[in-house]
């Protein structure tokens, strides 16, 4: 019977860590595909992330509907960020990839800002949704059913983009244009216009990814900050700019963070830290990078 308790408690911790690995795969794979395209370092994704919290949050306090505050909130993040593409991003282009990185990194706290002064310092309140508490049985014990359904929307979501990349001729443009946007010139594609969608559905991601998170991590102007870290673990660790890389590489360090926090938990949070800093050492690129992708 000991033996049949360890195992269901293994079991269920391996759970939980896919659960917080889905969060991760969310707001790495905005990220992913933002520079395996453009070749920007997004250091506004977090913040990106935070805004998807506060909207979702003020969406579902004055309309009561959830799902509503589902759909709509990656659009209005979606938009901000295609307003941030055309009119921030753009102009910096071939200039190096140190003058997005570091227009960015300042937009973020420009984000931040605006928030505390339309919301307050103290941060907001956001429960899960009635409709989303309990638990439900797994057959190896409890387990929430937010959470659940996190990892649900995250397969949808990935299925979906994984449909949009593959399956249409849109997502073998952008495919193309990671390989060489000249070709796309030359063959008279506006790569401006492509840009464009891939930043508004990269930061469309992190805002969705920011009100699954809420009920969670809690509503707060500084909570995109620790998620922009852990979210360039993760994509480190997977490749910069591949999204099957950051998909395995956000599972993996949930499982990780998980597993670790069941037998050692001091050492939880370092635990991805330490895993970045074995594949740096074993593959400096990444699960699926690929060499000079920086350069």
């Amino acid at each position: 019977m000991i033996v049949d308790l360890s195992l269901n408690l293994v079991l269920q911790q391996l759970f939980t860590g896919i659960a917080l690995g889905a969060m991760y795969v969310l707001v790495a794979i905005g990220i992913s595909l933002i520079f395996g395209m453009l070749t920007v370092v997004n250091f506004a994704h977090g913040a990106f992330y935070m805004v998807g919290a506060y909207v979702g949050v003020y969406l579902y306090g004055n309309t009561g509907n959830f799902w509503l505050s589902l759909v709509v909130t990656p659009l209005v993040v979606g938009g901000i960020g295609l307003l941030t593409e055309r009119f921030l991003v753009r102009p910096l282009y071939g200039r190096g990839i140190d003058y997005p990185l570091l227009l960015t990194f300042g937009l973020s706290y420009v984000l931040i800002d605006v928030i505390r002064m339309l919301f307050g310092i103290q941060g907001l309140e956001f429960s899960t949704p009635e409709a989303l508490t309990g638990a439900v049985n797994i057959g190896i014990g409890y387990f929430p059913l937010y959470r659940l359904f996190v990892i649900a929307v995250t397969l949808v979501l990935l299925a979906a983009l994984w449909l949009l990349i593959e399956k249409t001729d849109f997502g073998l443009i952008i495919r193309a244009g990671v390989r060489d946007p000249l070709i796309l010139r030359v063959l008279g594609i506006d790569v401006g216009r492509v840009w464009l969608i891939v930043f508004g559905i990269g930061t469309a991601v992190a805002g969705l990814a920011g009100l699954l998170a809420a009920p969670l991590r809690g509503v707060t102007p500084e909570m995109g900050q620790p998620v922009l870290v852990e979210a360039f673990v993760v994509t480190v660790i997977g490749g910069m700019g591949s999204l099957l890389g950051a998909v395995l590489g956000g599972f993996l360090v949930g499982i990780v963070v998980s597993m670790t926090a069941l037998f050692k938990p001091e050492m939880a949070e370092l635990s991805m830290y330490a895993l970045m800093a074995l594949m740096l050492l074993l593959r400096p690129y990444g699960l699926f990078g690929r060499a000079g992708v920086m350069s």
